[in-house]
């Protein structure tokens, strides 16, 4: 199988999971209000799908990288299980001494819960220990910042649409401001990075002409 590039993978990712944004407002209410079971059961079923063809892909790159990347999918892979795991035993243990009510519509955050953690301890790891950095900039036309800014955009307009039809609960409305609000934070962050890497080698590069004879 052929190894997929970065800037596709950013790209089939993205779209990916504006589709899975997409059938959570507007496929998966309707699931509430089918009358019939079968119906029912394949609307709800619908936003799965993307998420699949998601888990395919990280499937995919993690194959095709070489040790080093593997080690830190694996190290990242690692630390959201453990995240999760812990999440789990105490929200179960708070849900049955009946501190906190929970029901079966809980389990739609863990795969974004695993996801934001995979993803934040892979950057922690390659930017924090080995000292690289993830955003690869050579493989696309668009920088960090301006990605995320994008998906924020599309989340306020998915959320627009959803208000506009009538289709709009607390779930759906809760995860569209949560992934865009995230969205934005993350992108100040990575512009501040950029900006104190660019005033770096700035530096670093007068430093260079200044101590270079004439």
């Amino acid at each position: 199988m052929k190894r997929l590039s970065e800037r596709a993978y950013q790209r089939h990712v993205s779209i990916t999971m504006l589709v899975y944004v997409v059938t959570m407002v507007l496929v998966w209410p309707l699931a509430r209000t089918t009358p019939g079971l079968w119906l029912k059961i394949l609307l709800a079923a619908v936003p799965a799908l993307p998420m699949l063809y998601v888990i395919a892909l990280m499937a995919r790159k993690v194959a095709h990288s070489d040790e080093f990347e593997q080690r830190v999918h694996l190290v990242a892979l690692g630390v959201a299980s453990a995240v999760l795991a812990a999440l789990s035993l105490t929200g179960g243990l708070l849900a049955a001494a009946g501190a906190v009510p929970l029901d079966g519509s809980i389990l739609i955050w863990v795969f974004p819960v695993m996801m934001v953690t995979y993803s934040l301890t892979r950057w922690w790891v390659i930017t924090r220990r080995y000292g690289g950095s993830t955003e690869c900039e050579q493989a696309s036309v668009w920088s960090l910042p301006l990605r995320l800014l994008l998906v924020a955009a599309l989340m306020g307009v998915v959320l627009l649409a959803a208000w506009w039809r009538g289709r709009l609960d607390g779930t759906g409305a809760g995860m569209l401001v949560g992934i865009g609000g995230s969205c934005i934070v993350f992108a100040a962050i990575a512009a501040v990075r950029r900006w104190r890497r660019w005033r770096r080698d700035r530096r670093d590069h007068a430093g260079d002409r200044a101590g270079t004879p004439p």
